[in-house]
């Protein structure tokens, strides 16, 4: 059975090249930069300095990494603001510049439109008037758009519209 090595501690200068290495790849929050140096490194204090150099070239910031996150996440896979705060924690960042990052990103953002756009990229190519008429699948919706960060009143708000619409549709076919 084969053993996994354990990387080598690096000194201050291995950290500043490790720590370019992983901002290479994607941005990180402070805590999280700090806890994958942390790994690597051969003293804590080595951590610090390399963190305050990060800082001094304004590599690291939180406020901005919250903004560009939030965003993203808002452009890209549409979530709603609950999510992406949820994720914005995952990542360790302080509660409030989280906050004000969400606050920033959703300001002008309708959510009953983003619930609707979420919903009509996830089914695309189903009738989803006609799957909701199914209570389990209406509940599987639900709990769908609330895992992606939207209000509960604004979730029911846009399921009752295909529910009226279906009700609709059933009066004028009765008639």
């Amino acid at each position: 059975m084969a053993t996994r090595k354990e990387p080598a501690k690096l000194d201050v200068n291995g950290l500043w090249d490790y720590a370019l290495r992983v901002l290479a790849r994607r941005p990180h929050s402070v805590s999280e930069l700090k806890t994958k140096l942390g790994r690597r490194a051969s003293s804590p204090a080595d951590v610090t300095q390399t963190l305050a150099k990060l800082r001094e070239y304004g590599l690291t910031n939180d406020r901005k990494f919250s903004e560009a996150f939030a965003s993203a996440r808002l452009q890209n896979q549409g979530h709603g603001r609950f999510r992406v705060l949820r994720d914005l924690r995952a990542r360790r960042v302080a509660p409030e510049v989280a906050e004000d990052a969400i606050g920033k990103t959703f300001k002008d953002v309708d959510e009953l439109q983003l619930i609707q756009q979420y919903l009509d990229r996830k089914y695309r190519g189903r009738d989803l008037r006609a799957m909701l008429q199914e209570e389990k699948t209406l509940a599987t919706v639900y709990r769908r758009l609330r895992l992606a960060g939207f209000s509960s009143s604004n979730s029911l708000t846009v399921l009752r519209r295909y529910k009226q619409d279906i009700a609709d549709v059933n009066e004028s076919a009765e008639e």
